[in-house]
């Protein structure tokens, strides 16, 4: 059996390939879904809520903007929800399909690796017998 020799291919990064051809609202999308999944974000935002909360019922007793059950503030977080989830979704679409295409760079890694370790098993065999060595002499 004859393996042909193989190019010498070097690995493509598969970040490198995906993120070429992101447009910028993926780009945003991406940038988006990273701030919003932080702990940064989630910090920030817990403290405007308790602001919020403070302002409208021991503050602004009399005159709060948005009384306590605070509607406002609940359709605020409704638009926010609307929004964020689709944004997030598109951002773990991309992530999957670069996913795969880290994959499929992969497994081209590995049919070369296979078909070079074959073709330098065949060399060895070849030179073992070339130097008449018995099966019982080869390493294990």
């Amino acid at each position: 059996m004859h393996f042909p020799a193989l190019p010498h291919h070097h690995s493509r990064n598969p970040n490198a390939l995906f993120d070429e051809g992101m447009t910028f609202g993926e780009r945003l999308a991406d940038r988006v879904a990273a701030v919003g999944g932080s702990w940064g974000f989630i910090i920030a935002f817990g403290l405007f809520l308790a602001a919020w909360a403070v302002v409208n019922t021991v503050i602004l007793v009399t005159h709060a903007f948005d009384p306590f059950p605070y509607i406002f503030l609940n359709l605020m977080l409704s638009m926010l929800a609307a929004l964020q989830a689709p944004i997030i979704m598109m951002s773990q679409n991309r992530q999957a399909a670069k996913d795969r295409l880290q994959s499929r760079l992969d497994y081209e890694v590995n049919v070369r690796a296979e078909i070079e370790i074959a073709g330098l098993h065949q060399k060895i065999d070849r030179l073992l017998a070339r130097f008449d060595c018995g099966v019982d002499e080869r390493p294990a």
